[in-house]
C-alpha cells in the first residue's frame, strides 16, 4: 500500500492513503541504517510504501520504502551537530511567520531559513504577524523589513492571526497546495491555522513573560486537510536554524541578490569578503544590498551561529 505521512511522533507515523484511510505505521528494522544521517528518516509529507500487519487484533503498518522527495526543509539537529532534522517534505510553499517582538525574530534566522528554502527551490512567503499589536516604531520596522525582502523578490504580507487581517490573502495562496507554516514558538502559527480552519482547534499558549519567548504547543509536525482544497503542515516552533550541507562557494547562490551580482565580480570564485573589484561589496557600499543580509551571508560561510556578530555589527 502507498500513502502520505501526515504525522510523525518519532517512532510511529500516521499514514493516509488516497482513499482516505489512515494507518499507524512504524519503520522496518533495517530501514534506519541505510546511510540516513537524519534524526528522522521519515518526515511529514513523505510518500511511503507500507504493508499491513495485525498484532493483538490491532492493524498497523510497516513502512519499507520512501518515494523520492521533490524537496524538503532541513536544518541541523539541535543535539547532534553532525546529523540533520527534516522538518517536512514534498512542499509546494512555506509561510515563514515573523514577529518584531513578543517574541522577536532575528533577520539572521529569516535569512538562514530562506537560504535552505532556496537550495531546494521552495517558494517562501513572509508573514509579518501581530501587526494589530505594534506601536508606530514596530510598524516602521515591519515596513522596512518588508521593503528589504520584497526588493529581493520575496512576497511579504502583514497579517493578524487574532483579528483575521489579510488572512484571506493567505488562504488564496494556499488553495490547491501543500503549505508549511514555520517560525519561532509564539509567533502565532497555531492561532493562524485555527483562524484559517477553526474546526481544527489546535492548542495555543501565551508568551512567556519572563523570557518573551513562545512556549511549545505543537510537539510534532502534522499535516491537515483543509475544507478549501488545501493541505497545511503545522510545525513545532524553531528556536534556531542551522544550515547544512552547503559549501562556502555555493552559499551566495542562495541569496538571490548576491547571485545576480556575482557575474560582475572580477574573480569567478569570489567569496565577496576582501577580494578586489567585488560587485557585491560595491553594492553593499551603495546600499543596494542590505547590510543585514550580507551579515547573514558572512555568518553562514564562516560557520557561525545566527547570533554571531549581532552585537558588534548592529547596523540594522
Amino acid at each position: 500500500m502507498t500513502g502520505k505521512v501526515y504525522k510523525s511522533t518519532g517512532s510511529w507515523y500516521t499514514v493516509k492513503t488516497d482513499l482516505g484511510h489512515t494507518y499507524e505505521c512504524r519503520i522496518k528494522g533495517k530501514f534506519r541504517i541505510k546511510g540516513i544521517k537524519s534524526t528522522n528518516p521519515i518526515a511529514v509529507g513523505d510518500i511511503v510504501d507500507f504493508e499491513l500487519e495485525t498484532n493483538n487484533n490491532q492493524e498497523s503498518g510497516i513502512i519499507y520504502n520512501i518515494h523520492d522527495r521533490t524537496n524538503c526543509i532541513v536544518r541541523k539537529s539541535v543535539n547532534l551537530s553532525k546529523q540533520t532534522h527534516i522538518i517536512a517534505a514534498n512542499l509546494d510553499q512555506v509561510f515563514l511567520m515573523v514577529t518584531i517582538n513578543n517574541p522577536p525574530t532575528l533577520t539572521s534566522f529569516i535569512d538562514r531559513f530562506l537560504v535552505t528554502a532556496e537550495a531546494y527551490s521552495i517558494k517562501t512567503i513572509l508573514l509579518f504577524n501581530k501587526i494589530d499589536s505594534y506601536d508606530d516604531e514596530a510598524l516602521d520596522e515591519v515596513k522596512y523589513l518588508a521593503y528589504v525582502y520584497r526588493k529581493i523578490g520575496y512576497e511579504c504580507i502583514g497579517i493578524s492571526a487574532t483579528t483575521g487581517k489579510n488572512v484571506d490573502k493567505v488562504k488564496a495562496l494556499m488553495h490547491g497546495k501543500v503549505s508549511m507554516f514555520s517560525g519561532h514558538s509564539g509567533v502565532g502559527k497555531s492561532t493562524l491555522v485555527n483562524t484559517i480552519e477553526p474546526t481544527l482547534n489546535i492548542k495555543t499558549k501565551a508568551i512567556s513573560t519572563l523570557h518573551m519567548q513562545g512556549q511549545h504547543t505543537t510537539t510534532f509536525a502534522e499535516m491537515f486537510d483543509l475544507s478549501f482544497n488545501a493541505k497545511i503542515i503545522d510545525t513545532p516552533g524553531i528556536k534556531g536554524f542551522g544550515v547544512v550541507d552547503m559549501d562556502k562557494e555555493e552559499v551566495g547562490d542562495y541569496f538571490p541578490e548576491i547571485f545576480r551580482l556575482k557575474q560582475d565580480c572580477k574573480f569567478n570564485n569570489c567569496l565577496h569578503i576582501q577580494e578586489p573589484k567585488c560587485a557585491v561589496k560595491n553594492a553593499l557600499d551603495d546600499d543596494e544590498v542590505a547590510f543585514s543580509r550580507y551579515r547573514s551571508y558572512l555568518q553562514i560561510i564562516e560557520g557561525e551561529d545566527e547570533h554571531y556578530r549581532t552585537d558588534i555589527w548592529d547596523k540594522e
